[in-house]
């Protein structure tokens, strides 16, 4: 009789002492998870978005990062050069650009920019625009003609934000 209780108090003792483990052992889950997650917060939210970032290229040498600016261009819907049903192209741009100042200097082109974008595209065909190199193709076409109209200003890229065809 003694040695039955002797082992449920055993038993009962590894009990509590396994619900302790398990008690400590996901509070310090808990606790590395938050650090975790505050670690990450501080980081991604702390930097300074204007900051020149330092990046190491292939040489092994280090280049600066300068930060861009972005200006988006007012949305442009045109009918693409199509044999039966007319088909429709609906794009969203927006330009990257070296500092703020060269926004000044392209919004007075801005008329003519979305001229020469309005000419090409309606020159477009559906078949022209499937698949990634076809808008690799669209993208670097469109940003030698923004170079042209705005020379000797000058865009660094043309991004899409919404491609439609429709």
């Amino acid at each position: 009789m003694a040695d039955e209780t002797a082992a449920d108090e055993d038993a009962e003792g590894s009990d509590a002492g396994g619900g302790k483990k398990k008690l400590i052992l996901f509070g310090a889950i808990g606790l590395v998870a938050l650090l975790a997650i505050g670690g990450g917060a501080y980081f991604f939210l702390s930097g300074d978005s204007a900051a020149p970032r330092v990046v190491e290229n292939e040489e092994g040498t280090e280049e600066v990062q300068k930060p861009v600016v972005f200006y988006d261009l007012p949305e442009m819907t045109v009918n693409l050069a199509t044999d039966g049903r007319s088909t429709y192209l609906k794009v969203r741009i927006a330009l990257e650009l070296e500092d703020k100042a060269m926004i000044g200097l392209i919004e007075p082109y801005l008329p003519r920019i979305l001229d020469a974008f309005q000419i090409y595209l309606r020159e477009l065909r559906p078949a022209d625009l499937e698949g990634s190199a076809g808008l690799f193709r669209l993208k670097e076409e469109l940003l030698r003609r923004i170079n042209v109209s705005v020379y000797p200003a000058r865009v660094d890229g043309v991004l899409f934000k919404e491609i439609l065809v429709q």
